[in-house]
């Protein structure tokens, strides 16, 4: 059968159809994604002028960071301009460009999470091996394989998109472009596709949670060999881990471990992994770990420093 494509501008519904709640979710999603930029950056800065750099835990953190802004970056700009406007429209090439980030950053922070669990396995069950398990040149490895499985997963899930025959209608009840709302506007029968996407996204959501609850829960029963020391800041540590990871796996798995179906409830979900974790992220790995917070703080001195002498 041959393709046609009629349409060339989709509609989104948005988050809300009400004026006046759209204008309250203006200023407060305007506030998150400024919370997300200021933080991940300043986590990365801290990581690279703190001379954090050298240590894998905080060299794959940096590498988060910047895939966090980019993460949010895909959707939170056109969401926030869009609860102002009155017709929220994007074309069909920005729609699967759309896709194909969401599906390209959100891939590799999976891949990185779990890298970074493997990372405080290591650590904490090897520590006498660690620097020469987690060397610079096997982070700099595992780091490349992070981003080329985003990329391979991101690019079946637009394959599978753009060979999709669209005629109408072009109205997506959603604020970005996602596969399985994409797919119910495709004029062809897309259950073969569905079961796809959902074998695609849903053992990478659900796999990567599975062996990331398995690494957390060896490195917590190895602590019982641990100092009293050792286990506070072990703990402390993986702490922060296991909250992100339970923040951004749970929305993640309710969305891509099912069927081609959508819900109303789908795009608050959406919300807890495209802009909540990006901007909790910096909160939990700053407040939960001191070496963080005392790079912070030497940095800070430093510029008050620079100023005084400037003076």
């Amino acid at each position: 059968m041959e393709k046609i494509n009629n349409v060339t501008v989709f509609i989104f519904w948005g988050l809300s159809q009400n004026p006046e709640v759209e204008e309250v979710c203006f200023v407060v999603f305007s506030f998150f994604y400024t919370v997300i930029l200021l933080g991940n950056l300043l986590i990365m800065l801290t990581v690279c002028m703190g001379n954090l750099f050298k240590a894998p835990m905080y060299f794959f953190l940096n590498y988060l960071s910047f895939v966090d802004i980019c993460y949010s970056s895909v959707t939170a700009p056109k969401m926030i301009v869009d609860l102002l406007a009155k017709r929220k429209t994007i074309s069909y090439v920005g729609c699967i460009l759309q896709l194909f980030g969401v599906h390209f950053f959100g891939c590799t922070e999976i891949f990185i999470l779990t890298v970074m669990a493997y990372d405080r396995y290591v650590a904490i069950c090897k520590p006498l091996h660690y620097m020469t398990i987690m060397d610079r040149n096997r982070c700099n490895k595992m780091l490349l394989v992070t981003w080329v499985g985003g990329f391979l997963h991101s690019i079946i899930q637009v394959a599978l998109v753009v060979q999709l025959p669209f005629c109408g209608p072009n109205e997506i009840d959603h604020y970005f472009c996602d596969v399985h709302p994409v797919l119910k506007l495709a004029c062809t029968d897309t259950h073969v596709v569905g079961v796809v996407v959902t074998a695609n996204s849903g053992t990478i959501a659900l796999g990567s949670f599975v062996i990331l609850l398995m690494s957390y829960t060896v490195i917590l029963v190895s602590l019982r060999k641990q100092s009293a020391e050792g286990r506070r800041k072990a703990l402390s540590t993986c702490g922060s881990h296991i909250a992100v990871v339970v923040i951004f796996f749970g929305p993640c798995t309710f969305m891509y471990m099912r069927p081609d179906t959508t819900f109303a409830e789908d795009k608050m979900v959406a919300v807890f992994y495209t802009i909540i974790t990006p901007m909790l992220n910096p909160l939990i790995y700053t407040l939960r770990n001191t070496e963080v917070k005392n790079a912070m703080k030497k940095l800070w001195c430093r510029k008050v420093s620079w100023e005084a002498n400037d003076k």
